[in-house]
């Protein structure tokens, strides 16, 4: 390839095969007799976020370890059923003979010894733990399940190699955080790793309205967890990241906040990663996009029949979705940024639509009879019209064969007429379209609702932006969409998640690897991690707003504007940008972020067995660098050095762009 082309090619960082070299299936970590056992309240059983971290994060792992990796949980016999295939141990193997120790009723751990286990948290932690708190018990006894399990592991796995064994033990937030105390407090030759996903404290003092980070450092920590209920809970969860080896947070925001209310910086952020589908080509995603957004549209026809006079070619869909906090999740800043983005496009005289989804699961009653009804009338309309072709059709032919030329009158005769009246008829109605699709209990509470009425979003005729709220996570049998979440997200334009308190954030990243450009925060690990790794993150479609300096009220207005700028692009520069937040799903892969956590094991081990060698040392943050995109004009505030990677899959015009023509086209001045 020419040095001209190279010089005007869109760079794009695949899978680093220099980091890939370590997954070689576990032969390395059977020849040291290194093994991980990783446990979490969450390992086969779906409660929050952290199970799709462990569950996406699993193929990795055991691409690195093979059969020297075990991930550890409770059993749930509902969930057991689903996501867990049984299988035995190799015979003559210490997970083998471990296995056949649990048969042994000195192990067998029940009920029964809670008050013992207590007692032993009490004399070597003095953490008491009351007894009416389920779920504390709960920790309790998975705790020093995995604990017990570990110890005899250990002592079995000294049969089989010349090489003493070397255990790394990984647990992830406080309900698993029991085990590893356990384990240090007995004195176990183990290397033990603990990670926050988002700190206890953390979460009931943003649920509070505090305002959380200005305060982070004035937070008398004992009292706040006693106010809330919480103290041997944060006992527990503080107690295991001071006695671990090595202690670890997903962001750097989470980092900050474990700092203050634990007391402990983390040695290591892990960045949580998702399993990234490649396509062969780099169109396809862009397919798949049409093909989802033209559901949308369908769904978009019936919801707003009667009222219907916006051009879909000229609509974009926005959408936020997730656990359905109003506050921390950012859907109060988004629908107040959207009452702003409504008057700033029928104020400019702006052709756009923008529909906005808000996707959050609360109690409802049943679907809303409009939102089926639109759906049925349109549904009328549609097969009516396409038989009144078929008999035009049929028509057509035989005057044609007739060697006449067809008068429309011919065509479309009184009967048909009166049948399209009929459909049209019933598409009016008196009242607006719905702002929700299902009938929610107690609407006059509902926060999202409120909001919505206090903005005076109602989806008339003249508003520019028109909400749905969708009470209920997307399913393909969803009778109003027909589409599970992944083809949704693929089919709207941008995902909108200004959250106020999100350690991580897995909606904005899901977004990234489809091509879905989003906004963010710097309040959000996944917002950080952007900035970081990205000289100019706008370029690449990742918007990053501030919440974190400046006041409330201006970071609506800055959500506001990258919204209503967003709405000015051309359909081309949409494409444009979409190729270039796909070409970050390398940056949120696996294979690529799976690094962290083995760097983390490796320093515990090297802590616990000074006598072991990594020979897999690499520099941690230096890997990933993304540049301005080469068509985007350089800017004095971005003065990083970079260090792109020539793309190694595909042919070499795949990526390659004409440098003054889409400079023209995206029409982007110095910023």
């Amino acid at each position: 390839m020419s040095r001209d082309r190279s010089s005007r090619r869109f760079y794009r960082s695949e899978s680093t095969h220099d980091l890939l070299s370590y997954m070689d299936r576990g032969q390395a970590a059977n020849e040291e007799n290194r093994w991980t056992f990783e446990t979490a309240w969450e390992a086969a059983n779906k409660v929050g976020g952290i199970y799709t971290v462990i569950r996406s994060k699993a193929f990795v792992s055991t691409e690195e370890m093979g059969d020297n990796y075990c991930l550890l949980g409770p059993y749930k016999e509902t969930c057991a059923r689903q996501e867990v295939e049984e299988a035995d141990f190799a015979p003559n193997s210490p997970p083998y003979d471990c296995r056949q120790c649990d048969e042994k009723p000195r192990i067998q751990i029940t009920y029964r010894h809670m008050d013992s286990y207590k007692q032993e948290l009490w004399d070597t932690c003095s953490i008491g733990i009351p007894h009416l708190d389920v779920e504390a018990n709960d920790a309790v006894i998975l705790g020093f399940m995995v604990a017990q399990f570990i110890i005899e592991f250990r002592k079995a796995a000294e049969n089989y190699s010349d090489t003493p064994p070397r255990v790394v033990a990984h647990f992830h937030e406080w309900q698993a955080g029991i085990g590893l105390i356990v384990l240090r407090v007995r004195h176990i030759d183990v290397a033990t790793v603990f990670t926050t996903h988002a700190t206890l404290l953390g979460r009931y003092l943003c649920a509070g309205n505090t305002d959380f980070y200005n305060n982070l450092d004035k937070f008398s920590v004992d009292e706040e967890a006693g106010k809330r209920q919480i103290y041997h809970r944060y006992c527990m969860e503080r107690a295991a990241a001071h006695m671990t080896h090595t202690f670890t947070t997903v962001s750097d925001i989470t980092g900050f906040e474990a700092e203050h209310l634990l007391k402990r910086k983390p040695d290591f952020i892990t960045p949580n990663g998702l399993n990234v589908k490649k396509f062969s080509a780099l169109h396809e995603f862009q397919n798949l996009h049409a093909l989802a957004k033209e559901k949308i549209n369908e769904f978009a026809r019936g919801h707003f029949y009667g009222h219907f006079n916006f051009d879909l070619d000229k609509t974009l869909y926005f959408f936020i979705a997730g656990r359905y906090e109003f506050g921390n999740k950012g859907a109060d800043i988004f629908i107040e940024a959207l009452a702003r983005l409504n008057h700033y496009l029928k104020s400019s005289g702006s052709e756009m639509t923008v529909v906005a989804f808000l996707i959050f699961p609360a109690k409802t009653n049943n679907f809303n009879v409009e939102s089926l009804r639109g759906h049925a009338v349109t549904k009328s309309l549609r097969d009516t019209i396409q038989d009144v072709q078929q008999q035009i059709g049929k028509r057509m032919y035989d005057i044609c064969l007739r060697g006449h030329l067809p008068d429309t009158s011919d065509l479309l005769q009184k009967e048909d007429t009166v049948r399209l009246k009929r459909c049209i008829y019933a598409l009016q109605r008196d009242g607006l379209p719905p702002v929700t699709t299902h009938n929610v209990v107690d609407d006059w509470s509902d926060p999202c609702l409120n909001s919505i009425r206090r903005c005076h979003l109602f989806n008339t005729v003249n508003d520019k932006v028109k909400v749905i709220f969708h009470p209920e996570f997307l399913t393909s049998t969803n009778p109003l969409f027909g589409l599970d979440y992944e083809e949704f997200v693929r089919g709207c334009h941008l995902g909108v998640f200004p959250s106020y308190y999100e350690p991580w954030g897995y909606t904005p990243a899901e977004c990234t690897v489809m091509g879905i450009p989003s906004i963010t925060t710097n309040l959000s690990g996944f917002g950080c991690f952007m900035q970081e790794h990205i000289a100019d993150p706008m370029s690449y479609g990742i918007y990053v707003v501030d919440r974190r300096y400046i006041s409330l009220e201006g970071s609506v207005q800055q959500l506001a504007q990258y919204m209503y700028d967003f709405t000015k692009l051309s359909r081309r520069q949409r494409i444009i940008q979409r190729n270039r937040t796909e070409r970050l799903s390398d940056l949120l892969d696996w294979r690529n972020l799976g690094i962290y956590y083995r760097q983390a094991r490796a320093e515990a081990l090297q802590i616990v067995y000074p006598d072991y060698v990594d020979h897999m040392q690499i520099e941690l943050g230096k890997r990933f660098n993304y540049p301005r995109p080469i068509s985007e004009p350089p800017s004095p505030t971005h003065s990083r050095a970079t260090t792109p990677a020539a793309s190694v899959h595909g042919s070499d015009d795949e990526d390659e762009v004409d440098e003054e023509k889409e400079l023209a086209e995206l029409r982007i001045s110095d910023h």
